[in-house]
């Protein structure tokens, strides 16, 4: 798949699409991505701020792939576990940016290289527009190089 089908992909999935999350950007090398969440009627809490199920969903399978796509064919990569830490009430628009960092990979092929199962830990910062923290989502992958 290409970043540009799974953002076309990702936005029309049904879950993301009726929650108001939309993919923004996904470059090319797979190691940026940029996704809004934006605040409606239809998926605000009790007290009208941000839904903090769809904080996490916004954030959930993009590094999975983003990871799973730089590492290339060879590696297994799964979601194996994640935490939210809400900091703030999202009274509107949000936005999570995701990196990859050639350190990240270089660190996860060297401690599979030999066949072991890797877990390493990523996180993401949820921010308004005005760049205040809403939310800190961190996920746990599951790497291994394949047989």
């Amino acid at each position: 798949m290409t970043p540009k089908r799974l953002k076309t992909w990702v936005n029309w999935w049904p879950p993301f699409l009726f929650g108001g999350v939309r993919l923004l950007e996904m470059s090319e090398d797979w190691r940026h991505a940029r996704v809004q969440l934006k605040l409606r009627w239809y998926n605000r809490n009790y007290v009208r701020t941000q839904f903090g199920g769809l904080l996490f969903a916004m954030t959930d399978p993009f590094w999975m792939i983003m990871v799973m796509e730089c590492l290339g064919r060879d590696y297994i990569v799964w979601d194996k576990a994640a935490k939210i830490e809400f900091i703030s009430p999202g009274r509107g628009d949000v936005y999570a940016s995701f990196q990859v960092r050639d350190q990240d990979l270089d660190e996860l092929r060297a401690a599979a290289a030999g066949g072991d199962k890797v877990l390493r830990w990523f996180t993401v910062e949820v921010r308004t527009a005005d760049d205040f923290l809403v939310a800190r989502v961190q996920k746990q992958l599951y790497v291994r190089l394949k047989n």
